[in-house]
């Protein structure tokens, strides 16, 4: 039986989802501010628009790239603990890919290694 206080899966999942659709309500609401920009090249101040916008977008991509780079750090450095996490059956040490879970366990630990490398990749751009 597992303690009362301990959090599921399923509820860090709903929390995430939850900051996550908090996140896309902002991103909207970034949008529409965006397109209150046009009224500066619509009068004539075009080069007022282009300021706003790049530096939005500027600021946008400094934080948002801050953000990935301190998130990819943490689980890059999580990855050995996590490695180490493998499903192992006692009475077959030597074969790993016999223990139930050791195929869904290794998929799961390469998504994750390739959403660090994406991350990554996208810094170095």
């Amino acid at each position: 039986m597992q303690d009362p206080g301990l959090e599921t899966t399923n509820d860090a999942r709903a929390r995430l989802a939850r900051h996550l659709a908090e996140m896309q309500k902002f991103h909207v609401v970034l949008a529409g501010q965006s397109q209150s920009l046009k009224k500066f090249g619509n009068n004539g101040a075009g080069l007022a628009e282009i300021r706003l916008a790049y530096e939005m977008l500027e600021q946008y991509l400094a934080q948002s790239d801050a953000f990935l780079e301190n998130m990819r750090a943490r689980f890059e450095a999580r990855l050995g603990v996590l490695r180490r996490a493998e499903p192992l059956l006692d009475s077959k040490p030597n074969q790993p890919d016999l223990a139930p879970g050791h195929t869904e366990f290794w998929l799961e630990f390469s998504r994750l290694t390739a959403v660090l490398r994406r991350i990554s990749n996208r810094a170095n751009l």
